[in-house]
């Protein structure tokens, strides 16, 4: 056996391990997307369940003439609650108007949030929210049971309430309305949901 036919065997040899450690790991690369489900909207157990209606409520706005809740309006509201004090909901402004311009056909983003005025009005201002209705309405946080911020309620043209959570990103802002498309109150519940 010369040095080129061993040289040529040893290749083929380093070839067969090497698809062979590519295709463990394409497996272990499977198995764990299989563990790690999608993660939407983190479910709150707390306030209306998904399915309920919503009072009609007619809410003062920062920005203008007063917003209706609920209700027959025929067009979906996305309520988004935030904070002045909030960096993860200052961080979702640009996503709101994402969605504000895809969805805004069936779409209506309401900015909800309670306190004195003053501090949202700066808000308004230095984040150029001027275009959204932004109430404040301590009633309103009640009624949806909202502790923590940001969290989101997204309420169908006929005032039920089709998805709602705490939302930290894009994703799960996103994901609300995946989950109402898919008639499921989240994301999570797909996972859970047997085969």
């Amino acid at each position: 056996m010369n040095i080129l036919t061993f040289a040529v065997v040893a290749l083929w040899i380093v070839v067969m391990i090497l698809i062979a450690v590519v295709f463990a790991l394409a497996r272990q690369i499977g198995v764990l997307l299989e563990r790690v489900q999608p993660v939407g909207a983190m479910m709150a157990d707390k306030g209306p369940d998904i399915g309920a209606r919503v009072p009609e409520m007619l809410l003062p706005n920062l920005n203008g003439a007063p917003v209706p809740l609920g209700g027959a309006s025929g067009r979906s509201q996305l309520v988004f609650f935030l904070s002045t004090s909030c960096p993860i909901c200052k961080a979702l402004v640009p996503a709101l108007r994402t969605a504000a311009r895809a969805e805004g056909d069936w779409l209506d983003v309401v900015l909800a949030s309670d306190g004195k005025p003053e501090p949202h009005l700066a808000m308004i201002g230095k984040e150029r929210l001027q275009d959204f209705p932004y109430t404040l309405s301590s009633d309103l946080g009640m009624t949806f049971k909202v502790a923590k911020l940001p969290f989101a309620v997204l309420i169908d043209g006929n005032g039920v309430i089709r998805a709602k959570g705490l939302v930290n990103n894009r994703e799960q802002l996103e994901s609300l309305f995946h989950a109402a498309e898919l008639g499921r109150p989240s994301i999570q519940s797909l996972a859970a949901a047997p085969a």
